[in-house]
């Protein structure tokens, strides 16, 4: 997916999951990390109280140095976990404390009192990171230092249009961590309180307002959940899915 594609996705989930929220792109000089590093602190000048980004690399040894340009009290910050599963290993920045990191899960339809059945999307990033410490508000054992992911949403398969590319674009079925991380932010959006929090910590104490995903593996791991979808915390849907705005 293209980054124009990825523009069009990001806004249209935030337009479907909060039709009244004011939205703000910021474009990036180039793709080049300081650029978007640059870009998320000019949405903060501009007094974006929710930011939602997309994008993410592989984690590098110095990466905590970076953590100033998420490190914004008050501001909502949510990151793609990765799209490569396990795997695909860790991600920056969603292996900043200062953001919320969103996995990914599969939706389908079924005849229950939800309407849906859901799982931990395959290729959902998770994993412990190799240079971030532990925020407080984590517990799971598996990981001396911080785990990703902190909550998810939908990544499988939804609906979009695009028109930026050559030929006119279209509707395309869009999916990854790049789906999810914008319906978070929303929802963030939508329980209006981004200034009462303390980074992604809130999901932690309010698991009672999120679905629980026990099912759905993104690869091979040691210990299992990891990669692999359980009751309570796991590292593909970390605490879960939204289920209102009480935990955001």
């Amino acid at each position: 997916m293209g980054w124009g594609q990825d523009i069009s996705l990001d806004t249209q989930m935030v337009s479907a999951i909060c039709p009244e929220c004011k939205i703000v792109l910021i474009e990036a000089n180039s793709d080049s990390s300081s650029d978007l590093y640059a870009s998320v602190d000019e949405a903060v000048k501009l007094k974006a109280k929710i930011i939602s980004t997309s994008w993410g690399n592989g984690e590098y040894n110095g990466e905590t140095s970076s953590d100033v340009y998420f490190d914004h009290p008050g501001v909502m910050i949510t990151n793609s976990s990765g799209d490569g599963g396990y795997a695909g290993g860790t991600q920056y920045p969603a292996a900043s404390p200062y953001v919320t990191a969103v996995g990914g899960t599969a939706l389908v339809p079924a005849n229950n009192t939800r309407g849906w059945t859901e799982s931990a999307w395959s290729g959902s990033g998770s994993g412990c990171s190799q240079y971030e410490a532990k925020p407080t508000w984590q517990t799971d054992t598996g990981c001396t230092n911080r785990t990703i992911a902190d909550v998810a949403a939908v990544a499988d398969s939804v609906a979009g249009y695009d028109s930026y590319e050559s030929g006119g674009g279209g509707w395309y079925s869009f999916y990854g961590t790049s789906v999810s991380s914008p319906i978070v932010a929303s929802v963030y959006a939508l329980a209006e309180n981004p200034g009462k929090l303390t980074f992604g910590s809130h999901s932690y104490t309010e698991t009672a307002h999120l679905h629980d995903m026990t099912k759905g593996s993104t690869g091979t791991c040691s210990p299992t959940y990891l990669c692999t979808a359980g009751p309570g915390y796991d590292g593909p849907t970390g605490n879960g899915t939204p289920h209102g705005t009480g935990a955001f």
